[in-house]
């Protein structure tokens, strides 16, 4: 047989023999495979986005959630083009407008209550994005569990368990999360998830105020809670950032505590313990 080309003193490349003509280059396909598809769409950060739908509808401005515009954009485009959202309601801010539309797109897959409350889910999320983008930082409250006489969910009970290590001493809890109705004085925050009261009984001002204090190091938003400020015994009422169960009310105490509020219906300044701002997930990488 007589060869095309000139023996070389080496073995030739690939590329040389395909230009040879001996191998056959792999011709691309229509479509590219899944996973590398996947990989070319934009990502919407969920823990990002979830934050922005709590703070964003208690500003009294226009402001964007830091680090959160591009992926509200993605989220409100694709909620424009199901006809949920107006498209002058496009901007980045993940306001009124915006978890309205998101609880409608919830209920159009069927959701209710919790499920529908306009924090995107991970499930609901993702089915938004099918095709148009790729959900990451992707957050979940877990199941529902029983925890010292009440209910909470699996990431309430790790967040309470670090903040207890931390403390160096257990927590009574004198109410839980999805409890409505259980206590009239909680003005629904109760109602979802990562809401929880804690006994002070025994503790001094300042004990009082180590708890609440490792209880926002590790990511609540946490108050000691005087019976000056409402009809209830000292407590330290917390909630847990980020927790897509929250109840409405929930979710605007989260939003007035990153404002510097005291998440009371007077919305005063906070008047808890000075401390970074962090979710659950971002004390977990630090």
């Amino acid at each position: 047989m007589k060869l095309p080309f000139k023996p070389a003193s080496k073995p030739l490349s690939y590329a040389a023999l395909a230009v040879a003509g001996l191998l056959a280059l792999p011709v691309a396909t229509a479509g590219a495979p899944p996973a590398r598809a996947a990989a070319a769409l934009p990502s919407v950060n969920m823990e990002a986005t979830v934050k922005a739908a709590q703070i964003d509808p208690r500003r009294a401005d226009d402001t964007l959630t830091p680090g959160a515009e591009a992926s509200v954009l993605l989220v409100e485009r694709a909620l424009r083009d199901r006809r949920l959202l107006d498209a002058k309601w496009v901007d980045g801010y993940f306001g009124t407008s915006t978890i309205a539309a998101y609880a409608k797109f919830q209920k159009s897959l069927g959701y209710t209550g919790l499920d529908a409350n306009g924090l995107p889910g991970r499930t609901s999320l993702t089915e938004l994005g099918a095709g148009r983008f790729r959900v990451t930082r992707v957050i979940a409250p877990g199941d529902r569990v029983p925890m010292r006489g009440v209910v909470v969910n699996t990431r309430t009970r790790s967040m309470l368990l670090e903040a207890e290590r931390r403390l160096g001493r257990a927590f009574v809890l004198d109410q839980g999360s999805y409890n409505p109705g259980g206590d009239p004085t909680s003005a629904g925050t109760h109602d979802g998830g990562g809401a929880v009261d804690i006994s002070v009984a025994g503790m001094d001002a300042a004990e009082r105020t180590a708890a609440a204090r490792e209880l926002r190091r590790v990511g609540f938003a946490a108050w000691v809670r005087s019976p000056a400020q409402g009809d209830w015994p000292w407590h330290v009422h917390a909630v847990a950032i980020n927790d897509t169960d929250l109840s409405t009310r929930a979710q605007h105490q989260v939003g007035d505590y990153y404002l510097g509020l005291n998440g009371l219906a007077g919305r005063g300044p906070d008047d808890g313990p000075k401390v970074t701002i962090r979710t659950w997930e971002e004390y977990r990488r630090r």
